[in-house]
C-alpha cells in the first residue's frame, strides 16, 4: 500500500454566466436555475450599468445595485459580481475557476473561442418573455 494519501473530496464543477438582469422575470429564473443545474456552484455577472447602455442602447430600470442584490437572493446563487466588459468573458472565467461557461442561445457561437478554457453551453430562453417587451408593454399602458 502506498504512502500516498488519497484525496476523496469530490471535484466540483463551477457554472458561470452572465446577464443585465433588469426587471427580473420567470426567464431569468429559469435559466439561472437551469445554469445552476449545470454544477456545484453557480457564480453570476451582472452587466454594469454602462455594459448595458452600449450593450442596449438604454440604462437599465433597476440599478447596478439593485439587481446584484436581487440575483444574489436567489438560492441556487453562491456568488455574483459587477461585468464590466464583454470583451473579459475569459478573464472573469478564469478569475473565478470556472469550468462551465452559461449564455443564452442568442449568444449562440459568439463565445465559442472559449471552449478551450471551459465548457459552452448556450440554453434556450423562455419563449414568449423577454424585458424589452415588458418594458415596452407597460410604457403602453
Amino acid at each position: 500500500m502506498s504512502d500516498q494519501p488519497i484525496d476523496r473530496a469530490p471535484t466540483r464543477r463551477t457554472v458561470i454566466t452572465f446577464g443585465t438582469f433588469d426587471v427580473f422575470h420567470v426567464g431569468h429564473l429559469r435559466v439561472i436555475e437551469r445554469a445552476a443545474a449545470l454544477g456545484d456552484r453557480l457564480v453570476v455577472g451582472v452587466s454594469a450599468d454602462e455594459l448595458n447602455l452600449r450593450k442596449k442602447g438604454r440604462e437599465p430600470v433597476f440599478s447596478q445595485g439593485e439587481r446584484l442584490e436581487i440575483v444574489a437572493a436567489l438560492r441556487c446563487v453562491d456568488q455574483v459580481f459587477v461585468e464590466e466588459s464583454l470583451e473579459l468573458k475569459r478573464d472573469y472565467i478564469v478569475q473565478h475557476g470556472a469550468d462551465v461557461l452559461v449564455m443564452g442561445d442568442d449568444w449562440t457561437g459568439r463565445f465559442d473561442e472559449l471552449k478551450d478554457a471551459c465548457e459552452v453551453v448556450y440554453l434556450p430562453r423562455t419563449p414568449a418573455i423577454s424585458t424589452t417587451a415588458i418594458i415596452e408593454h407597460i410604457a403602453d399602458l
